[in-house]
């Protein structure tokens, strides 16, 4: 990926919202591959020509396989703040699943307890008594269907590990590509069809509303889905 191909969402001084395509790494890991905060970094010294080091700061992250809006911040304030925004759930983030199977309930709150795997870099659904399992919850709703697959409009309420993954699958919905979660087959480009749709908040300097829509990846499907509930 290129600076060329970035797709910035917003942008001011104080923070910087793209849209992140599957595949991505948010963040550095183990793998050493390039990461959509690299690209950000040198989009921000190229357009406003700063010299040495760009200061930006990872607020939240998407997981590699999972398209949509990533924030950023510019400044160690917003960053500071952000944080403090993300922690009090302050934060409203509204995600689009495109699922295997249909919900027994059109719309739900699912509640569970999850214990993460580092081994196999997964998590799955525990009784609440189990040790060092973390309480997760999500709203889901259906929103549009097609012959073989749903799309569900998911709420976190938690930002726990591959929570919205987890969840859906415990209750049948798997998500179309999710290999790892029971999904019958992978999706051409590896992606999984879970997108990070909308964020919104208040700005963490000007103290003004915000709201973000990332724009669906450019795939029939995601696209037929967008049009229908347009």
């Amino acid at each position: 990926m290129t600076v060329q191909d970035l797709k910035v969402l917003y942008e001011d001084n104080h923070i910087l919202a793209v849209n992140k395509p599957a595949g991505m790494l948010v963040q550095g890991d183990k793998t050493g591959d390039e990461t959509l905060g690299d690209i950000v970094k040198q989009y921000i010294k190229e357009k406003y020509e700063k010299p040495g080091e760009v200061f930006l700061g990872v607020v939240h992250r998407i997981d590699r396989p999972v398209s949509g809006v990533v924030l950023y911040a510019r400044t160690t304030k917003a960053l500071q703040r952000l944080n403090e925004m993300f922690q009090k759930r302050e934060i409203q983030k509204t995600y689009w699943a495109i699922v295997q199977s249909r919900p027994e309930k059109e719309s739900d709150l699912l509640i569970n307890y999850l214990i993460k795997n580092e081994q196999k870099n997964m998590s799955r659904v525990v009784s609440a008594e189990t040790k060092g399992a973390l309480k997760c919850e999500l709203e889901y709703k259906l929103i549009a269907e097609s012959d073989n697959y749903w799309l569900l409009e998911v709420d976190p309420h938690t930002g726990r590990h591959h929570q919205i993954r987890v969840q859906l699958a415990n209750i049948g919905c798997v998500i179309k590509g999710d290999l790892k979660y029971g999904a019958k087959r992978s999706n051409k480009d590896a992606s999984i069809c879970l997108h990070a749709r909308h964020i919104e908040f208040i700005h963490p300097v000007k103290k003004e509303p915000v709201s973000i829509t990332a724009p669906v990846p450019d795939d029939n499907l995601w696209k037929s889905f967008e049009e229908m509930v347009k």
